[in-house]
C-alpha cells in the first residue's frame, strides 16, 4: 500500500467516525434542571449526550455581545451594518437589507424575542470579523465556561453537522449569563419589542402559560427538533432547565412545565437553597435528581 493510499484511507476513516458521531447528535431527546444557587441536579436525562442546539447557539453570541459591552468594544447605540451574508440568513430576521444598519440594542432584542439570524451574524461580523472567527472565540468562551461537549461553528445555529452541545452545557451557558450579566439578563425576558414602527411577539410561549417563567431561549431546525432553556424562580428557589430534542413545540413546552412542577417548590415549601451565602452558578453536582 502506497503512502498516498495509506493517507487517503486513513482520512477516509477519520471521517467515517465523526459523521457517525455527529449521527449520534441528531435529535436526541434529553432534558436537565439544576438549582442555580446550589448547583444541585434536580433532574437529568441524557444530560451529555451530543445535540445539535439550533437557536440555542445565540445564547452564546448575546453572551459575548455582552462581554463586548462590559469591556467597552460595543455600545448599545453603536451601528451594526447587514453584510449580504447577515441579510441572506432564513428564515428569523429583521430583514433590513443588506448595507443597512440597525443598533446593538435592535439587534440584541430581535435575537431575544425574535431569534433574528441576521442580527446574529451581524453582532459575529463586527466583532470577530466573520462567522467562521467569532465561532472560533463561541467555542474558546464555552470551554472557559465549563462546556466540555460542545462546539460552535456560526452564531445562529442554523444547521451544521459540526454544531453540538448537550443538554448540560446549555443549563450552564444560562447559568453564566445569568451570573456574569445580571442586567442584561433581565431582556430574556421581553415578551415582544417594537421595531420601527412595528409591534412583534416572541417565541418563548413558557413566558406566557408558566408562572414563573423569566426566559430564556427556544430553538428549533429539523435535525435538533424543538429545544428550550428556561429560567423559573418561585418562592426563592431559582432552576435553569433545558429540554431538547422533542417532536413539536407544544411537546417540547408541556414537557418543560412538567419539570418545573416537580422541580419547583409548592408556595409553602422552604429549600435549601434560599438559605443566604450562596452565589449562583455553584458548580452543578450530580446528586440524585429529585423527581
Amino acid at each position: 500500500m502506497t503512502k498516498t493510499t495509506s493517507r487517503l484511507l486513513a482520512t477516509a476513516l477519520s471521517s467515517a467516525v465523526l459523521l457517525g458521531a455527529f449521527t449520534l447528535a441528531e435529535a436526541g431527546q434529553a432534558s436537565f434542571v439544576v438549582d442555580v444557587q446550589s448547583g444541585q441536579v434536580l433532574e437529568a436525562s441524557n444530560q451529555d449526550d451530543l445535540n445539535y442546539p439550533a437557536s440555542l447557539t445565540k445564547m452564546m453570541t448575546l453572551y459575548l455581545a455582552f462581554e463586548a459591552l462590559h469591556e467597552g468594544r460595543l455600545n448599545w447605540d453603536q451601528k451594526l451594518t447587514m453584510s449580504e451574508n447577515a441579510e441572506s440568513k432564513e428564515p428569523f430576521k429583521l430583514a433590513v437589507g443588506a448595507g443597512r444598519q440597525v443598533t446593538l440594542r435592535e439587534a440584541v432584542e430581535s435575537i431575544v424575542v425574535l431569534s433574528a439570524n441576521d442580527s446574529a451574524v451581524a453582532i459575529a461580523e463586527q466583532l470577530g470579523g466573520s462567522e467562521q472567527a467569532f465561532a472560533k472565540a463561541m467555542t474558546d468562551k464555552a470551554r472557559q465556561l465549563g462546556m466540555t461537549n460542545t462546539v460552535f461553528r456560526n452564531p445562529s445555529g442554523l444547521p451544521d453537522p459540526e454544531q453540538v452541545t448537550s443538554a448540560r452545557d446549555m443549563a450552564t451557558l444560562g447559568i453564566s449569563l445569568m451570573r456574569d450579566f445580571p442586567e442584561e439578563f433581565k431582556l430574556f425576558s421581553m415578551r415582544g419589542f417594537q421595531f420601527r414602527g412595528m409591534k412583534l411577539r416572541g417565541h418563548n410561549n413558557l413566558m406566557y402559560r408558566y408562572d414563573g417563567v423569566d426566559g430564556i431561549k427556544t430553538g428549533y431546525t429539523d435535525a435538533s427538533g424543538y429545544n428550550v432553556v428556561t429560567s423559573a424562580l418561585k418562592d426563592g428557589r431559582r432552576v435553569v432547565g433545558v429540554v431538547m430534542g422533542e417532536k413539536t413545540a407544544s411537546l417540547r413546552d408541556d414537557k418543560m412545565a412538567g419539570l418545573l412542577d416537580s422541580t419547583l417548590p409548592s408556595s409553602s415549601t422552604a429549600t435549601a437553597s434560599t438559605m443566604p451565602g450562596k452565589q449562583p452558578g455553584a458548580t452543578m453536582t450530580d446528586a440524585q435528581p429529585t423527581k
